[in-house]
């Protein structure tokens, strides 16, 4: 999610130098992932309810880690050759410079800083996040220009605490930040009164109002912080790399756009609606060369891990405990921003 620029001051105090592996200059991540025989995809070190959380058998679940499921699946053909790795947002990036893990879906947004002095490169963004801030009610406050002197929780070593910095600066308050690392902790000083406010990503601040049980008693105020996309990042010098987590993206929109679901693609391959259509489920050649992957790779992706909506309903939606709307997540065709690459 919202990352504030660790690499960049770690690196302006000289503690870390992130050195591109020689396997990324190369562009040898899908080859070291196959040679593997799993994918090592970013989970959280607790709680990220709707995106990164464990239930108490210890089995993920999220829109991030179906996410990764979705690339282990369109390498494998199976999403359980996926090994979930949890970590910081601090993190992040050491741990994928290294090689511990190929690729970040936590979301991540995609930043200048990220690109040009972190060496990362983004796919297309997979959720348009808004970063916003919840009140107590009995505070009563209409927007954030009303919380002057106000304590604020933000999530450490995120880009939020900047955002929230530069907001206050610009509505002319300010706030007493209180930082926290972990989302338990960080959520556990705002619900006890320790905080006034709580800066997060907008989904997450409306997953922990339901969460809690609280939903009247607490308001998000209508000031939008910042917008970020959230994307799938990998090491700087493998496009190879990059284009799987794009059509790996893409064959999820696409399959929605098409109306291809995950009960309905057997019979679809069968009688493709279209020739683009027929190329994409692996009933005619071309859907994998170029890309290092066999030809039914996004058949596989759509039969076991679904399209889009099924993620996202599932996840977030309508299916899950969180009943969130899709707002600007959805489809082109559908009010959103959303949209599949083109299967020529």
């Amino acid at each position: 999610m919202k990352m504030m620029q660790w690499g960049a001051a770690a690196l302006a105090l000289g503690l870390v130098h992130f050195a591109v592996p020689a396997e990324a200059a190369g562009g040898k991540t899908l080859e070291t992932v196959k040679a593997r025989g799993v994918l090592n995809c970013t989970g959280h070190d607790g709680s990220y309810l709707g995106f990164a959380e464990v239930d108490d058998k210890g089995n993920w679940k999220g829109m991030d880690i179906d996410l990764c499921r979705a690339v282990a699946t369109a390498v494998f053909g199976d999403p359980a050759k996926l090994k979930i790795v949890p970590i910081s947002w601090a993190q992040r990036w050491p741990s994928l410079q290294s090689g511990d893990i190929d690729i970040v879906i936590k979301a991540s947004g995609g930043t200048l800083s990220r690109d040009t002095e972190l060496g990362l490169q983004f796919s297309m963004s997979y959720y348009l996040g808004t970063t916003k801030v919840m009140a107590h009610k009995e505070l009563n406050l209409k927007s954030l220009k009303d919380a002057q002197g106000g304590t604020i929780c933000i999530p450490a070593g995120t880009t939020i605490e900047q955002q929230v910095a530069a907001y206050s600066q610009k509505i002319g308050i300010k706030l007493e930040p209180v930082v926290i690392e972990k989302t338990e902790e960080l959520e556990q000083a705002y619900f006890s009164g320790r905080c006034d406010l709580y800066a997060q990503w907008g989904p997450v601040l409306a997953i922990a109002r339901v969460a809690k049980g609280k939903v009247e008693d607490h308001v998000i105020l209508p000031d939008v912080i910042a917008v970020e996309p959230e994307v799938m990042i990998v090491r700087q010098g493998d496009d190879n790399w990059v284009d799987v987590a794009n059509w790996t993206l893409s064959a999820l929109l696409f399959a929605e756009q098409e109306g291809i679901t995950s009960k309905n693609v057997d019979e679809i391959k069968a009688k493709p609606t279209s020739p683009a259509v027929a190329k994409f489920l692996g009933a005619a050649p071309g859907m994998g060369k170029g890309l290092g992957l066999p030809d039914d790779w996004a058949y596989n992706v759509i039969k076991k891990v679904g399209n889009y909506s099924e993620i996202f309903d599932r996840d977030l939606g309508k299916d899950s405990p969180y009943k969130m709307d899709r707002d600007l997540t959805n489809l082109w065709n559908n009010g959103g921003v959303l949209f599949p690459l083109v299967i020529d």
